[in-house]
């Protein structure tokens, strides 16, 4: 059942990942960089989750990784680019 988790969360955080590279690679350092960190962020999540709840909660582990995955790929995101006007007072 732990591997099962375990497997899950890893897909699971490689598939947003992906999706997040996909969406928002103007925002996003290296794609290898993104990769690496949805997938740790989700076995990270699934970690505590099957920590705090014990064993026989998949699901709810699952939900767990999924928000600490998008929380990690959250972290990467840099400001959009926009012209500054500056002030003519300033």
């Amino acid at each position: 059942m732990i591997l099962l988790e375990a497997v899950g969360s890893a897909l699971l955080g490689l598939v947003l990942a992906v999706a997040a590279a996909h969406r928002l690679a103007h925002r996003l350092p290296a794609r290898s960089l993104v990769l690496a960190t949805g997938v740790a962020g989700a076995l990270f999540g699934a970690f505590i989750t099957h920590s705090a709840l014990g064993p026989g909660n998949v699901l709810v582990t699952l939900i767990g990784a999924t928000v600490v995955s998008i929380a990690s790929l959250s972290l990467l995101l840099r400001p959009a680019r926009r012209l500054r006007r500056r002030s003519v007072a300033a």
